[in-house]
């Protein structure tokens, strides 16, 4: 398992703790060393990311096509609260930037949506069957690029 936003460049987090939303320039490098992680670990790897755009997991995508994402979709007033409560860098006020950037993912992605679930482990649960349901019916690829 892994935090994605330990990857992060200094000047981004500056960026992000300074209430300044990123821009495409600014997560390049951080996908980057995101996609970095997962040529490493080719024996599997879970990351924590917000890969906002259809580009960015286009990008991630590139270092594993067999790559899948969860993408988790609370209601806007859970991640209020869920922000309220962490020590994160990025400043709550950039909840709205990160909404209007968040394109979900489309149905030809290898991918799953929880829309809300207020259960941590049904979360957990739901995303293992699905994870165990796709590996089965599409084993990965050996030709990783």
């Amino acid at each position: 398992m892994l935090e994605g936003d330990s990857l992060h460049p200094a000047a981004n987090v500056a960026k992000m703790a300074g209430g300044t939303p990123l821009n495409d320039a600014d997560r390049a490098p951080w996908l980057d060393a995101i996609a970095e992680q997962i040529l490493a670990r080719r024996d599997g790897l879970v990351i924590a990311c917000s890969a906002l755009r259809r580009a960015y997991r286009d990008r991630l995508r590139v270092a594993d096509p067999d790559l899948r994402f969860l993408h988790l979709a609370p209601p806007r007033e859970v991640l209020e609260l869920r922000l309220s409560r962490r020590q994160h860098f990025m400043a709550p006020s950039l909840l709205d930037s990160q909404l209007a950037t968040l394109e979900p993912p489309m149905l030809d992605e290898k991918s799953l949506t929880i829309r809300y679930h207020r259960n941590t482990q049904g979360v957990i649960r739901r995303a293992e069957r699905w994870l165990l349901q796709t590996e089965a019916e599409n084993p990965p690829s050996t030709n990783r690029t």
